[in-house]
């Protein structure tokens, strides 16, 4: 089959295909080797010696400042069978209450090295991986049945243990048929569903007996870190080089840092300026069940490989295709696969970089008003070329200087700095960039665990004035974190201007990586593998956090995206919100006075917005459509869903399409979003031309 490639709409050159941030993924190959007896799997002396140092680590430094005792104890029971057995298809119920004794306890094993009880647990999983496999395979062999009025619940992450293997049973049955049909409507013929499944169970078995001790000791250590947040955790010697590896942009593929959730490999962000993020075919939360080699290669099933191993096959030489089997996130869709095919290439830092456009509103009579857009991908500095000397390195605050001049003098009545999708980058960016709006004043906070408290201002010295002082929004959005964070916030609490969009993402934390090979531990070359710790927190100049709140909008526009569930808010055992003393700034009040005005001018066009209503309509729909979790196991209902489902979201399309003047569209493979305007954008700049006029009727009554 002739694949379309989905190639990078500008020319793409340095790169980061990632796995960074693995929250429950194995290391080290996944290629048949022999099995690992199960006598063999035991921890080592140095995982015996490594736990105890990273215990008193966790303890002394970080932020949270958490005793080991038997509450964290529970906790880290409860996280380390969610590593194992997150979606409840193995264990049962009399599997947990045989180590039930031991769920107050492991905070004093841990501090003496002791990991039998981790390990014991690990050996009873492997044992009902062996017994479902092998029970699933006998389903296909007995052949299927897809004329049914059963469901299959996608999303098992709150379900209760199976009291029983007849429950696992049953369970099975239709955790095989959803399987099965998934590829039947992909394409395949009973034969080859039947193969390609049959490989997936063994597989799955396969990968569980290969895990060595470093394995199951890595994703111990990762569930006590994620006992105290869940951006610390422990990287084995493998994954520390990977880490190493992506953040030093010397590899090459499609951009998108992937993590493993069990069987699956998931899609957790997608970087700027790369073949993934370019395609906007791709999204975070998307599992990758299949990846091929070229236009033409064979399709991989890929579901249960261990992560480096699906990496590996990503990952490519710069210009080469890939094409990937991609299942939406549970909930998002009908569990239909779609293919995506990317040509691989490499991402550099201006491929990251700021960039502008002018955007002509409706002003007063018939006129025009001219807002300048500023898009800030994230935040980046060319750290070895500024050390090395060099006097044109990039930088955003650099790049974003030289684009408001340039706004500057082709004429603008205000600005918008897009921040959508900006998942942070250097801090002391985001503090410098605000000195342009802001001039040289006190931008954010950064509280140690210590209790030491650091000040970063804006702008290259404390009296320097800012480059541009006109009427200002800034468009943000779930995705929007870190240091996006700190500027958005900064400009917020001066009235600098207008932040429009959603709440933003909420992590208001700083992490630093220790090495453990410092404390004598690791042997040669391998090391000892690092700690990544959380030991310090953002602050507004108001004394906010950042943290879990976020930066909650003045004026909100639309999204796709449900902000109770997303972001830091919705991440367990996210540290909380909290306040410290405010810091001597200087607040201009008038803005507050406009907001109200500025709010009711917007509601009023964008119910008087063709384009406005039709975005809106098609946001509701895809919020409706991940409420809903659950998919038929009828072969005829679920093609009919499906099917249904494909005509509402061409509906929503083409009802967008029409309110923007274009043709629909005869078919969903035909879509193309690019031809669409950026409705949101049109409605954040109008909001600007609003305060421009505001702004200056205030000022004549002054």
């Amino acid at each position: 089959m002739k694949r379309q490639v989905i190639r990078p709409a500008l020319v793409i050159a340095g790169i980061l295909l990632a796995l960074v941030l693995v929250i429950s993924g194995n290391d080290g190959p996944g290629r048949p080797a022999p099995a690992v007896a199960h006598s063999e799997l035991a921890p080592d002396s140095e995982q015996r010696e490594k736990a105890s140092v990273i215990a008193d680590l966790l303890t002394r430094y970080h932020y949270r400042g958490q005793p080991l005792d038997a509450g964290l104890s529970e906790r880290v029971f409860d996280a380390w069978l969610d590593q194992l057995d997150r979606e409840r298809f193995y264990l049962l119920q009399e599997d947990i209450d045989a180590f039930d004794e031991h769920r107050i306890g492991l905070h004093e094993q841990l501090r003496h090295g002791d990991l039998s009880v981790p390990f014991a647990l690990y050996e009873r999983y492997r044992e009902r991986v062996a017994e479902r496999t092998e029970y699933a395979i006998g389903l296909l062999e007995a052949g299927l049945d897809f004329d049914t009025d059963l469901r299959f619940e996608q999303d098992r992450r709150d379900a209760d243990w199976a009291e029983s293997r007849e429950a696992l049973d049953r369970l099975w049955r239709k955790r095989v048929t959803h399987d099965a049909l998934t590829q039947k409507l992909a394409g395949r013929d009973e034969e080859q569903v039947i193969q390609t499944l049959t490989q997936r169970y063994e597989r799955i078995r396969r990968t569980t007996e290969q895990e060595s001790g470093e394995d199951v000791f890595q994703r111990y250590m990762d569930a006590w870190a994620h006992a105290f947040d869940p951006h610390s955790s422990y990287l084995s010697p493998r994954r520390s080089e990977d880490f190493d590896i992506n953040m030093s942009l010397s590899l090459e593929g499609i951009g998108a840092m992937l993590q493993s959730e069990h069987d699956f490999v998931t899609i957790v962000e997608l970087v700027p300026g790369g073949p993934a993020a370019q395609s906007e075919a791709l999204s975070p939360g998307d599992r990758i069940i299949g990846v091929a080699e070229g236009e033409d290669g064979e399709m991989k099933d890929v579901v249960g490989w261990r992560l480096s191993d699906v990496v590996d096959l990503i990952r490519g030489p710069r210009g080469s295709v890939v094409c990937l089997l991609v299942l939406p996130e549970a909930g998002s869709g009908n569990a239909t696969p779609r293919e995506v095919v990317l040509e691989r290439n490499e991402i550099k830092l201006e491929d990251q970089a700021a960039s502008a456009e002018v955007i002509e509103v409706p002003g007063e009579g018939s006129g025009k008003d001219r807002i300048g857009v500023i898009t800030i991908p994230a935040f980046y500095m060319d750290f070895e070329a500024a050390e090395a000397g060099d006097p044109d390195y990039r930088s955003t605050t650099r790049d974003v200087r030289r684009l408001l001049n340039e706004l500057k003098e082709g004429g603008i009545d205000g600005l918008v700095l897009d921040l959508r999708g900006n998942s942070g980058g250097s801090l002391r960016e985001a503090a410098s960039l605000s000195g342009l709006f802001m001039g040289g004043g006190p931008i954010v906070q950064v509280r140690r665990s210590s209790g030491e408290l650091e000040v970063l201002r804006g702008g290259d010295r404390a009296n320097s004035a800012p480059l541009y002082d006109g009427p200002l929004g800034v468009m943000v959005d779930g995705f929007s974190a870190s240091a996006s964070e700190i500027l958005a916030g900064a400009i917020q609490d001066y009235g600098r201007g207008v932040i429009m969009g959603k709440d933003t993402f909420g992590k208001g934390t700083v992490q630093t990586m220790i090495n453990l090979d410092r404390f004598g531990l690791g042997n040669g070359e391998d090391g000892a593998g690092r700690l990544k710790l959380t030991v310090a927190k953002f602050y507004r100049v108001t004394g906010d956090s950042t943290q879990k709140k976020g930066v909650q909008p003045d004026i909100i526009l639309p999204s796709p995206i449900d902000a109770s569930e997303f972001g830091e808010r919705g991440i367990d055992n996210a540290l909380p919100w909290n306040q410290i003393s405010a810091v001597d700034y200087r607040r201009d009040d008038t803005l507050e006075e406009l907001i109200p005005a500025l709010r009711s001018r917007y509601q009023t066009r964008a119910e008087d917005d063709p384009q406005f209503q039709a975005l809106l309509r098609d946001f509701e729909y895809q919020l409706q459509r991940r409420e809903r979790t659950d998919v038929s196991l009828n072969e005829t209902t679920r093609k009919q869903e499906r099917d249904a489902e494909e005509q509402e979201r061409l509906a929503l399309h083409n009802a967008r399409r029409e309110a923007a003047g274009l043709e629909p569209l005869e078919d969903a493979e035909s879509r193309d979003d690019d031809e669409l305007p950026d409705v949101l954008l049109e409605a954040a700049a109008s909001v600007i031309a609003d305060l421009r006029r505001l702004q200056a009727a205030y000022m004549a009554q002054r």
